[in-house]
């Protein structure tokens, strides 16, 4: 199809005898409009699904040229509005379902000996559910990701041999426990405990064994009363003398205090 030199901006008009089927028939064929991209083209045959293919062809035949390019233009950056807004309002009702997990830090547990297991079971377990893992399989993964060492050849060892030996959550702590803990644990830190002498550390030192073996001791714990005395009667010399139990009537005080007293 042919046009006239000066006639961009005019309708797809003229001689009666040129104008064919864009004159006569409801469909547009490509070939009839070489003056439109193909975006411009692809956008014009969306809109006849929206409109009707009629409509569109009615707007071809009396707009000009230049009116066509801004029809075809004005349905492309509206098809994009569009779908900016479905992608908005998606997003928005998919945050506001969600609840936000936070991401705790959990440290290795390499099963040496001597090392508190339960306490590393109560950081997993609280990382867990903070975390909003709910399936087995996944909290029995995220806690063997926080093994180091033989407890972690063991785990995947086991994992190699038969991929269902942890078959819950329940099993994995369990096993766990059975492997790595030995039966007597507390019972040994409590006696070391109630035993426990100054001797020849310092303060400090003699202050953080004591905590130490406390936090080992978690499945029946000490009252404050026995751990107070037991920990001032382990001091040697001025200590003992220099801090009345009447004054430290908490056994976390009486550790902090006496470290205090020579700026420790």
């Amino acid at each position: 199809m042919e046009y006239e030199h000066g006639t961009e901006n005019q309708p797809i008009d003229g001689n009666p005898s040129m104008r064919g089927p864009i004159e006569s028939a409801t469909h547009i064929a490509r070939a009839d409009c070489p003056h439109l991209s193909g975006p411009e083209w692809e956008a014009l045959q969306r809109l006849a699904t929206v409109i009707g293919e009629a409509a569109v062809a009615t707007m071809l035949r009396t707009l000009s040229l230049t009116e066509q390019h801004g029809v075809a233009l004005g349905f492309i950056v509206k098809e994009q509005r569009d779908a900016a807004a479905a992608t908005t309002t998606t997003a928005s009702s998919g945050t506001t379902a969600r609840v936000q997990s936070l991401k705790l830090h959990v440290s290795n547990y390499v099963g040496k000996e001597g090392e508190p297991l339960l306490r590393w079971l109560v950081e997993v377990d609280t990382a867990i559910a903070a975390r909003r893992i709910f399936d087995d399989s996944s909290k029995v993964a995220f806690a063997m990701s926080c093994l180091g060492g033989r407890a972690r050849i063991w785990a995947y060892g086991r994992q190699l041999t038969d991929a269902t030996c942890f078959g819950t959550y329940a099993e994995f702590k369990e096993e766990l426990r059975q492997a790595f803990e030995p039966p007597k644990n507390e019972f040994r830190s409590r006696a070391e405990f109630l035993d426990l002498q100054q001797g020849k550390h310092d303060v400090h030192a003699y202050a953080q064994r004591a905590r130490y073996l406390v936090s080992n001791i978690v499945t029946n714990p000490m009252d404050e009363a026995i751990k107070v005395v037991t920990f001032m009667k382990g001091f040697e010399g001025w200590s003992r003398q220099d801090l009345p139990l009447p004054r430290v009537p908490k056994y976390s005080r009486s550790c902090d205090h006496p470290c205090h007293a020579r700026g420790i």
